[in-house]
């Protein structure tokens, strides 16, 4: 799966998934250069590959000149704005999500060995790497780094770089220690050439895996900065690293503002998988505390783009005069390069939570129907699973392959996982309402509550049950407190806590929370990344994805089955599997969906006339200022 970096970094409880990757396309045979020569028969060639498609054949060939869905010929310079929420004091990705809270941007000058192609389910093509070779077995994968990759300062990308970036990265990063904890070794191979060895073959991933490696300047992070201090990648930093990609900082204000400029003498501008993005000459994040004043910078014309996550703010707050004007544009992107579970996640850690009977009661407690109707406007769909919105997601009754993969844990799972559809209770008026207070009643009482005094109460311990809801920002409060007269009807006591973006941060990295808003994205392609979200390794790792803290056998062999799949057959049966017994756990209470990326910009840009399939809005990377636009446009402030 391809990880969204902007997640890595801040932290919070929400990410997006962007293309997935895959293992690899086709090329010629090149002997086996260096060092590595002489550990094989001098008869032995490497088949080296010029992309990755985890089981089909890549789209574009060796030597191809540029992805379909771009604008070669797209103008360059001009400016873009963009929102980001909360703050920021780090722009050491190493630590991000352990330390600080980090800089929305860094994938701007960060490269990773290959980058996605957003037309293709599975496509990786090579970037900082030229060419990837692996055994029949994938039991290892070697890079060959680009000989015209440069850093910033003009010194080449080496093999050293690689190599200290993954050793940084999986001593000093609890979600990278997780993600690349297979890889056992890694040695200079050649003299361009990195080969990283796995503790196990068979998993088809982790070539791809080793690919997403975000790569580190080594001479950099060994030296000292402007007051000779040497530079330590354990710590938090505002001093921005040296990168290798398209843009640089060119200057920021701590927690308020970054502004990165295009790099003149960029060594790949010309590469095939850059041209036609990154077309803009600087582009500017201004930090707001939450998006409703996000919002009204936006009308104010101080930032160019919004991404609406508020149905009732796409439904009523964009009656302004410059959209009436057509000075601003709304427009809906299709998301079909994703699937979602977005939810009220419990924490499983606490004992209140343990039993799936007081988790299951809770999704009654929620009247999605009558949400949708009053605060959303109908515009959402209830989730359903794991992998909303893809060929991934489980329904009806397994069978097949998905029933032949559920029958090796059987009795180890929830028996409704082979009985019964999973569906979540129906709202909407009051006689479902009292039906589903009836059922949550019932399955308090088989988890040992009961009402006293019109309170819940531990039936042991006479101990109310009480729940907090931890928010990151003030936007969920009225969904939450939706929530609050029914959880009085049945005896509960909730508070609802906004904080801030460090204390929230930081309280997930302690476990420190009863209920959040959390969701997990899903690329087409789902692998490793699975056992950061659902594995018992991850459970006790701060700043794992893992945020309910699930330890479960069963569950772990589930996603090893989704893991070493061998055909795309076998995975969406295996994936529909770990999905059915996810649901069947409780959780979480699912949430709601859409369909579409909704955005909003002043009308000073421009985008290809083909949108790439997957790509969703692939606002900036794709898009470029255009002139003749920005002239009609108001003069920014």
């Amino acid at each position: 799966m391809k990880l969204t970096r902007r997640f890595l970094l801040r932290g919070t409880a929400a990410t997006v998934a962007a293309p997935a990757l895959g293992a690899l396309g086709t090329l010629g045979t090149l002997p086996l250069a260096g060092p590595a020569a002489a550990q094989t028969n001098t008869l032995q060639t490497k088949t080296w590959k010029h992309g990755l498609s985890l089981f089909g054949d890549l789209k574009y060939p060796q030597g191809f000149k540029n992805f379909d869905y771009v604008n070669p010929a797209a103008p360059q310079g001009g400016m873009v704005r963009e929102i980001a929420i909360g703050t920021f004091d780090n722009f050491n990705t190493v630590v991000a999500g352990v330390k600080g809270t980090a800089a929305d941007g860094t994938e701007l000058f960060i490269e990773n060995l290959t980058t996605s192609a957003y037309d293709e389910v599975s496509a990786e093509y090579g970037l900082l790497a030229e060419q990837v070779s692996f055994p029949e077995d994938f039991s290892s994968v070697t890079y060959r780094v680009r000989a015209e990759a440069r850093w910033h300062d003009g010194k080449p990308v080496t093999p050293e770089d690689v190599i200290f970036s993954l050793e940084t990265f999986k001593s000093h990063s609890p979600f990278y220690g997780a993600y690349y904890r297979h890889v056992t070794k890694v040695e200079k191979t050649g003299e361009r050439d990195i080969t990283f060895t796995f503790d196990a073959p068979a998993n088809r991933e982790l070539p791809q895996i080793v690919g997403q490696l975000p790569i580190l300047a080594k001479h950099w992070w060994e030296g000292t900065d402007k007051n000779g201090n040497k530079r330590d990648v354990t710590a938090t930093t505002l001093e921005p690293p040296l990168g290798s990609g398209p843009y640089r900082v060119k200057e920021f204000a701590p927690g308020r503002t970054i502004v990165y400029e295009k790099v003149a003498d960029y060594w790949g501008k010309n590469l095939n998988v850059r041209v036609g993005t990154h077309n803009f000459q600087q582009i500017r994040y201004e930090y707001f505390r939450d998006s409703t004043v996000a919002l009204e910078a936006f009308k104010g014309d101080q930032v160019d783009w919004r991404s609406e996550n508020s149905a009732k703010d796409w439904a009523t707050a964009y009656d302004f005069p410059a959209l009436r004007d057509k000075k601003v544009v709304r427009e809906e992107f299709p998301v079909r390069n994703l699937g979602i579970m977005q939810s009220f996640a419990f924490n499983i850690r606490r004992d209140k939570f343990k039993d799936p009977r007081v988790r299951r009661a809770f999704n009654f407690a929620f009247d999605f129907d009558e949400v949708n109707k009053q605060l959303f406007f109908g515009q959402y769909k209830r989730i359903d699973s794991y992998f909303y919105g893809t060929e991934l997601a489980s329904s009806g009754l397994p069978s097949g392959t998905e029933l032949e993969i559920l029958n090796t844990v059987k009795g180890e799972v929830p028996a409704e996982v082979f009985t019964t559809a999973y569906t979540n209770p129906k709202g909407g008026d009051q006689q479902a309402l009292r039906d589903n207070l009836r059922a949550a009643l019932k399955l308090f009482s088989e988890a040992g509550y009961e009402i006293k005094n019109t309170k819940l109460v531990n039936s042991k311990t006479n101990e109310q049950l009480s729940v907090e809801f931890l928010l990151g920002q003030p936007t969920f409060e009225r969904v939450v407190l939706f929530m609050k007269p029914t959880l009085d009807r049945l005896g509960i006591a909730m508070t609802v806590r906004t904080v801030d973006t460090s204390q929230y941060v930081n309280r997930l990295r302690q476990w420190d929370y009863d209920i959040i808003v959390a969701s997990w994205g899903q690329s087409l392609s789902p692998g490793n990344e699975q056992r950061g979200f659902w594995g018992s390794q991850a459970a006790d790792q701060p700043g794992s994805r893992n945020l309910v803290g699930i330890k479960n056998p069963a569950i772990d062999r589930l996603i090893d089955r989704v893991i070493y799949a061998t055909t795309r057959e076998d995975l969406v049966a295996a994936t529909r599997a770990l999905d059915r017994v996810l649901l069947w756990n409780h959780f979480v209470v699912p949430q709601w969906s859409y369909p579409f990326a909704r955005t909003a910009r002043w009308d000073r840009f421009g985008h290809p006339e083909n949108m790439p399939k997957y790509g969703a809005a692939a606002f900036p990377t794709i898009w470029w200022f255009d002139a003749d636009k920005a002239a009609k446009a108001p003069q920014r402030s």
